[in-house]
């Protein structure tokens, strides 16, 4: 976790809670998949017991690298997996609506367009993850697995040239699991 804590820390280093960003500083958007939820059939699952502990893991990920804005879909899962950070941060989390064609796009070029030079935390799910950092300009990380729930990305997208990704893992490992199949 302090090695997590530390690439974070190097990414962000000119972001802090306390002073504004400079108008060409690079922007940074962690991307997480929403935490551990229920398997029940509901339309809307709650997290589990590991999915709450999960969000508080992010919770320490993220309490030091001056995110401004958190983002999230209005699913309980979503929402639960932000709401820690959210509270640890004071701020509000801004929701997104999924159902939209175009909502991964528009979450993109929103971040970029209101929130430059800040750092943003976003809670998605696994079909919108990878196509988030993608749509951050950044190449677009491999499908996540229905197990899976541990992966970070932090995309940096600079004032001029081209996005970047660091992939990482947070909180406790998510399982093996060997019917997927990663291409």
């Amino acid at each position: 976790m302090r090695l997590l804590r530390a690439v974070l820390a190097s990414l962000v280093l000119a972001a802090t809670p306390l002073v504004a960003q400079a108008p060409g500083a690079s922007t940074t958007i962690i991307v997480v998949r929403h935490a551990e939820k229920a398997a029940e059939p509901a339309a809307d699952p709650a997290l589990t017991a590991a999915g709450a502990a999960r969000a508080e893991a992010l919770v320490d990920v993220v309490k030091d690298a001056g995110v401004r804005t958190i983002i999230s879909t209005g699913f309980v899962r979503t929402r639960s997996t932000a709401a820690p950070a959210a509270a640890r941060l004071g701020l509000t989390t801004e929701i997104v609506d999924p159902r939209a064609t175009d909502h991964v796009a528009s979450l993109a070029a929103g971040v970029l367009a209101r929130h430059r030079g800040e750092t943003v935390l976003v809670v998605g799910h696994s079909n919108t993850v990878p196509a988030i950092v993608a749509a951050l300009g950044a190449p677009a990380p491999a499908p996540i697995c229905d197990a899976e729930y541990d992966d970070l990305y932090i995309v940096t997208v600079p004032p001029a040239g081209r996005a970047s990704v660091v992939h990482a893992k947070y909180g406790a490992a998510s399982p093996a699991d060997a019917s997927c199949r990663r291409e």
